[in-house]
């Protein structure tokens, strides 16, 4: 069972502040038993994207400006979670830095850019802590949304980093189902009933999706 769970702690802009690994394993594992005695499955979180603007609305909700130091806080808070036996969803993945047009922007990066600064911190997650999921973001990266971004979540994510778990979309993020499952998403949230369904199934019927 997925389930939005308020915040029980500090915020993460306040824990990263402390540069103490094993702080945030503490935390983790805090959240993690609290997670399991209300039969939370997946806690949403913990959010590692980069900060870009001290005006930005969700950076609270984000533990740095600073790749290692959010690879670093999101590692020890997976890892602590997840050692009781809740699964995160590592977000938003990835180059989603901005909340005011974040449905239509596009994130337009080089490629050392977005490796070293944008990147590092999920891939350091992913290959250390091994998240149960992923969520990707609703934005495009260099012009491809991300829910359909092939590249995105499966060359990089899957292939290159060894990520085994699900990738789900942000709430509402899926434009085109058939592209979404073509690159690698899993599960889209939180769905909308028979016209998902149908378009998936005529997707198979003529051809374009195969069974």
């Amino acid at each position: 069972m997925i389930v939005w769970m308020p915040f029980v702690s500090p915020c993460s802009a306040l824990t990263a502040s402390s540069f103490d690994d094993d702080m945030l394993m503490k935390l983790g594992e805090n959240l993690g038993i609290a997670a399991k005695a209300e039969r939370v499955g997946v806690l949403l979180g913990p959010g590692v994207n980069i900060k870009r603007s001290p005006l930005a609305g969700r950076n609270f909700e984000y533990f740095s400006e600073d790749p290692l130091l959010a690879g670093r806080m999101g590692t020890a808070y997976v890892k602590g979670m997840q050692s009781k036996g809740v699964g995160v969803s590592v977000k938003h993945f990835a180059l989603n830095n901005r909340e005011n047009q974040r449905f239509t922007n596009s994130s337009n990066v080089d490629e050392r850019t977005m490796r070293e600064i944008y990147l590092a911190q999920f891939e350091r997650i992913v290959k250390e802590a091994h998240p149960a999921t992923i969520m990707c973001s609703y934005n495009k990266v260099n012009g491809t949304l991300n829910s359909q971004n092939q590249r995105l979540l499966t060359r990089i994510l899957r292939d290159e980093w060894g990520f085994d778990g699900l990738v789900m979309s942000d709430w509402g993020a899926v434009a085109d189902h058939v592209a979404a499952l073509q690159a690698g998403l899993d599960l889209e949230m939180p769905g909308k009933g028979s016209a998902s369904v149908d378009e998936i199934v005529g997707a198979i019927k003529d051809g374009r999706l195969d069974e």
